[in-house]
């Protein structure tokens, strides 16, 4: 099958009462991985490329989100293509123009280390362009921890505030600050729970959890349980292939074929995205 889209997959787990995966892309064996992960798990997620991938490759965004679609139009999983924390007007202006060519169906756009009525602002500006390019619009209010030098850790999202700011930005989905925080290495994120069911009353878009490495399947079941629909996870696959990797060079010293370790890294994501997939239950199944 082709890639769906976003706003499909996000809707459907918001019916459901679930949440779909955003799993971080970097390499084609970070792709790979995913893929093979959701469909040992029997799951649909979404395959994200960040920004800061798209600058570790160089500013160009054609090579590996095409990689990206052809794994889509592979694998017997439903799979959305996203393209995370954008904030560079001209790639953001470069993506849009590019998104349908690779089906790309989404966007999130990040202004949220500007001041409140300066996010707005931008935010709407970004969020016009997006849907005229056919594309849903996720974009973040509370800044998210763990970004250098933008997003603050502690932050908290209030709720009236993001009713106010998806009203006038007319955002499809919101990123919300509720305790965790990016490239967190242990799971221990302290997340609001009656926090985050404060913002999914207020705020009458999807809810999305950024950060979600940092997260104990304890919590994300119950923050899925209290509204949010998208969850993201990057950190956790690049400790597990990390890993890998050191492992495989540790038992192969004198190796010097990437296959061998790529392919031990590859594997670990996939082990990994199985794993959280099956860890994150249905409501239905949690009750």
């Amino acid at each position: 099958m082709t890639a769906v889209r976003t706003s499909d997959l996000v809707q459907a787990a918001g019916m459901a009462g679930e949440a779909v995966f955003a799993f971080n892309v970097i390499t084609v064996e970070h792709a790979e991985g995913i893929v093979a992960g959701a469909e040992a798990a029997e799951t649909a997620v979404i395959l994200q490329l960040s920004e800061n991938t798209v600058g570790f490759h160089g500013g160009r965004l054609a090579p590996l989100l095409a990689a990206c679609a052809a794994l889509a139009a592979t694998s017997h999983v439903p799979l959305a293509l996203h393209l995370d924390h954008f904030t560079d007007p001209s790639l953001i202006a470069t993506a849009l123009a590019g998104a349908a060519d690779f089906g790309v169906s989404s966007i999130m756009v990040d202004a949220a280390h500007l001041p409140y009525e300066a996010n707005v602002e931008r935010t709407r500006e970004w969020s016009t362009a997006a849907h005229a390019a056919g594309l849903w619009v996720e974009a973040e209010l509370g800044e998210i921890g763990g970004k250098k030098g933008a997003h603050a850790a502690g932050a908290r999202t209030d709720p009236d505030e993001a009713a106010d700011f998806v009203r006038r930005t007319g955002v499809d989905a919101l990123a919300v600050a509720v305790g965790s925080s990016h490239a967190m290495a242990t799971r221990d994120a302290d997340v609001d729970i009656a926090l985050t069911a404060a913002l999914a009353a207020a705020v009458p878009v999807p809810l999305v959890l950024h950060g979600g490495s940092g997260v104990s399947d304890e919590l994300l079941n119950a923050v899925v349980r209290a509204g949010v629909r998208k969850l993201n996870v990057g950190t956790a696959l690049n400790i597990a292939f990390t890993a890998a990797v050191r492992d495989h060079l540790g038992r192969h010293p004198d190796g010097n074929d990437p296959r061998g370790y790529l392919a031990a890294g590859r594997d670990a994501v996939a082990e990994a995205v199985t794993r959280l997939c099956r860890a994150v239950k249905p409501e239905s199944a949690t009750r």
